[in-house]
């Protein structure tokens, strides 16, 4: 696995500040102030241009991750669903020279993205329910697009299935490594990796369930404003997964939600008012749930330097295990 490098701690964070500054200058914006917002897999800014007025999203990738074509993938999939399927998605702002990916020299270059700027915020609480409908609406319309979709040459992304997620790849590190991963947590949690195994197994890949996915549809990575539709954001982590995956994602760090039966029947209400969900595939929801959240438990034990991760430490691990044992208690009853 490579090392999350904006986690490294030091003057790491400083560098990337660094080129994020140099690439709004060649973007032409060299009196633009850039705030940082967040950083997840990689560093995302706000860009304001005080000659003008306008903002836009610079995001800085970390390195390793993805080289250049793998990004250039993601922005050609981001486009087609704006323009082919009607999904809310931001364009991309391109460099002076055309580009998408602007690559900022230096010892360690990195590549950028300039985005135009969406308005809205995350879903709130008290209209998860109500808001899961559309998403699921949302989400079919991007699997219908992307079973139909003829990707162009070169495309390339990575795959989310079990080796890369849990197995031999393990993406983001191995869930044995996580944080308060004891000897008990590692008993429970290893039952559940070889139920999620052998299930996923059995379920298979066939073009009905798997493809191309967004990877990551959590709560961040949409905007609301009132009733308007969804916009979908961040296509960083977008592969090759099963479908139902995304239903997974977007339950990422409340699924423990006492609402989450609700989030899950709205979500399917609304995937089924696009697309056809058979009954056999509803029934391991919570196989990708579950999947999902053993591969957070890796996640947040090698992303220390991500806010969230930092929060949730330990105790999202303990509340794993109490997730895994009510999973196993059902799928071996």
């Amino acid at each position: 696995m490579q090392a999350h490098d904006l986690s490294a701690g030091g003057d790491v964070l400083a560098r990337v500040h660094a080129a994020a500054r140099q690439a709004v200058r060649i973007h032409g914006l060299p009196d633009a102030e850039v705030t940082l917002i967040n950083v997840s897999e990689n560093a995302t800014y706000r860009v304001d241009d005080p000659a003008t007025g306008a903002r836009s999203i610079l995001r800085v990738h970390r390195l390793g991750y993805h080289a250049t074509p793998a990004i250039l993938s993601e922005l050609a999939w981001l486009e087609a669903l704006r323009e082919e399927a009607g999904v809310r998605t931001p364009r991309v702002l391109p460099a002076p020279d055309g580009s998408p990916v602007l690559t900022v020299p230096g010892a360690r270059p990195r590549d950028c993205v300039m985005f135009e700027f969406l308005p809205g915020a995350e879903p709130p609480q008290e209209r998860l329910v109500r808001d899961f409908e559309r998403l699921g609406a949302i989400t079919a319309r991007m699997h219908r697009h992307a079973r139909g979709w003829r990707r162009p040459a070169g495309f390339t992304r990575f795959h989310w299935d079990y080796d890369a997620a849990l197995g031999a790849e393990a993406r983001w590190g191995r869930w044995q490594d996580g944080l308060g991963v004891d000897s008990g947590a590692r008993a429970v949690l290893g039952r559940l990796d070889g139920e999620l195994r052998d299930r996923l197994s059995r379920f298979g890949r066939g073009a009905g369930r798997y493809g191309l996915i967004h990877a990551d549809l959590r709560l961040a990575n949409l905007l609301a404003v009132g009733d308007e539709p969804l916009s979908v954001i961040d296509f960083d982590d977008c592969g090759f997964g099963w479908y139902l995956y995304d239903l997974a994602a977007a339950l990422s760090f409340i699924e423990d939600h006492p609402q989450v039966p609700e989030m899950v029947d709205s979500w399917v209400r609304g995937y089924r008012s696009v697309l056809d969900l058979p009954a056999e595939d509803e029934a391991e929801i919570w196989t990708f749930i579950m999947f999902r959240r053993l591969l957070l438990v890796a996640w947040i034990g090698t992303h220390t330097g991500v806010d969230i991760a930092a929060e949730l430490g330990a105790g999202y691990t303990e509340g794993t295990c109490a997730l895994a044992e009510r999973y196993l208690g059902v799928t071996s009853g």
